[in-house]
């Protein structure tokens, strides 16, 4: 299984050498490093080796704080990994997610998270009920002063919340965006990217052009994304969504693409809901004449 290592120092004036002699003593291959705060969101870095890494892989670290800055911000990197089917390794702490032990150790983390964050909002439940009793309204009294810096503070935690919760759902969507933008409308991005996605995860335009938005501001995503779509003539645009299908899994069947455009509501060119193979495959050699496969 492929070793991949990811460093991290804090501050300009550290070197990630001795981070990275110990990550190819333990037989990675690859080491990515990186110069951010552990409290640091934008951390482009990881989130590349994050939505790169594959299934067999293997994320290893020197120690746990060189990933994570909270339990909770470790186990939701290891849910993302265990996602795609890769595992997490770290060389100074039992965790191997690849070995039963390791896997048991995680399990002890996952419910004293759980603890923490139960013991937090009996605290906080207790804190407030307390302050009504005495006639106090509970919450941050720079946000009842409306104080700027208070304000702010709370802007930055609601955007932090917010990337993370992107960080969640990246594997769903980055690739279509970064393979399909601008050469197909955003309206047809989103029926993309939801054909392939249950109910419950699905997006619409104006929420993914927002965690778009967000991704080009720290550097996730190229600017290019957002330009404007070129304007492409009525009858090309069926080739085109085909080719964009077949372009993200060349090994992809007729009858599986007809399913995929059933699930995305798209009529066929004859207006009809139901697909065929042979209308999928007239569509895919119209693609191919306008050199939309490659």
């Amino acid at each position: 299984m492929p070793l991949i290592g990811y460093a991290r120092v804090s501050t300009e004036d550290q070197l990630p050498l001795p981070q990275s002699q110990a990550l190819k003593s333990a037989g990675c291959a690859e080491i990515h490093e990186e110069q951010a705060s552990g409290g640091n969101r934008a951390r482009p870095v990881l989130a590349r080796v994050l939505e790169r890494i594959g299934k067999g892989d293997t994320l290893v670290v020197v120690r746990i704080d060189r990933l994570a800055r909270s339990l909770s911000h470790l186990l939701e990197v290891i849910e993302r990994l265990e996602a795609k089917g890769a595992f997490f390794r770290s060389i100074q702490d039992p965790i191997d997610t690849g070995s039963p032990q390791g896997k048991f150790t995680l399990q002890v983390l996952g419910a004293a998270a759980e603890f923490e964050r139960a013991l937090i909002r009996e605290r906080t439940k207790a804190g407030l009920a307390s302050a009504r009793t005495k006639g106090r309204v509970g919450g941050n009294p720079g946000l009842r002063a409306k104080d700027p810096a208070a304000l702010r503070k709370v802007r930055l935690a609601r955007q932090d919340g917010y990337m993370e919760r992107l960080n969640e759902t990246a594997q769903d969507w980055v690739p279509h965006v970064r393979r399909l933008r601008p050469d197909l409308a955003w309206e047809d991005v989103v029926r993309i990217i939801n054909g392939l996605l249950p109910e419950s995860r699905r997006w619409t335009q104006s929420h993914l052009l927002r965690a778009v938005k967000a991704y080009v501001r720290d550097g996730f995503l190229s600017a290019e994304v957002l330009a404007r779509a070129g304007r492409r003539e009525t009858d090309d645009r069926l080739p085109a969504i085909v080719a964009a299908i077949k372009g993200a899994d060349p090994d992809i069947t007729l009858k599986a693409v007809c399913t995929r455009l059933e699930a995305m509501r798209e009529r066929t060119p004859r207006g009809r809901t139901s697909w065929q193979p042979s209308s999928v495959n007239m569509l895919l050699e119209r693609a191919e004449k306008l050199g939309l496969l490659g």
